[in-house]
């Protein structure tokens, strides 16, 4: 796993699928997202070389119900007395009571949907708070859930209007270049979702994969959304 500064109180922790975060408030901890079922020691160790306290993590921020993304999230959130939150329409996905819908897999995304259905399994994870749109957490200065539905019925973005920040889950992704993410189960609903996240004009904008942008992104965003779909495809 490698650790990334994105912003001095925002890391980044890459895993070989997909990424999580560390925002800091203080000594306060939030993670968004928790990685893949294997990532709770990397975690810990990164948080510990920024000298901080696995401990503090206050709260487990999952944008949506895929194994990738919350994997990890009840082993921290049991050792560090953390609240896991996740939105309402993937919290029973989540917990294990119902399995996720199948995305829609266009042509292109193919051969990348072969060589990433690996992911390990994860448990059933508890989810403390279902959240909603609009909903207001504890963190950040009063960040903001932005439902938005597409990827998974429940995924969702959480914005720190305070510090022009944006996490967008799977919804966008940045790899190589911004574009509409992989393997949605509503491929429109998910180019819905991703102008909606791109209207909010962060400053700052974190995928669940790729690279982030740190600076400028209302105009990164802005460029991709406004691009008809099927270029979006052509350019995948």
């Amino acid at each position: 796993m490698d650790l990334v500064e994105v912003l001095p109180r925002l890391h980044m922790f890459r895993f070989p699928v997909g990424q999580a975060y560390l925002w800091r408030d203080g000594s306060d901890l939030t993670l968004i997202d928790a990685g893949g079922i294997d990532a709770a020691p990397a975690i810990e160790d990164a948080i510990r070389t920024l000298g901080r306290d696995p401990g503090r993590i206050s709260r487990i921020v999952l944008t949506h119900g895929h194994e990738d993304h919350y994997g990890a999230a009840q082993e921290l959130a049991d050792r560090h007395g953390a609240e896991i939150l996740a939105h309402g329409w993937d919290a029973a996905v989540i917990r294990g009571e119902e399995t996720i819908a199948a995305p829609v897999i266009l042509d292109w995304e193919r051969p990348l949907w072969e060589r990433t259905r690996t992911v390990p399994a994860a448990p059933p994870t508890r989810v403390d708070r279902e959240l909603a749109d609009g909903d207001v957490l504890g963190f950040g200065g009063g960040a903001r859930v932005v439902h938005a539905p597409g990827h998974t019925p429940g995924s969702i973005g959480i914005h720190l209007p305070d510090h022009g920040v944006l996490f967008t889950g799977d919804c966008v992704a940045g790899v190589g270049e911004v574009i509409l993410g992989v393997f949605n189960i509503d491929p429109a609903l998910a180019m819905a979702s991703f102008r909606r996240l791109a209207a909010l004009e962060p400053d700052t904008v974190c995928f669940g994969h790729g690279e982030p942008v740190a600076g400028g992104a209302a105009a990164v965003l802005r460029a991709s959304a406004d691009r008809d779909p099927g270029l979006q495809v052509e350019h995948g």
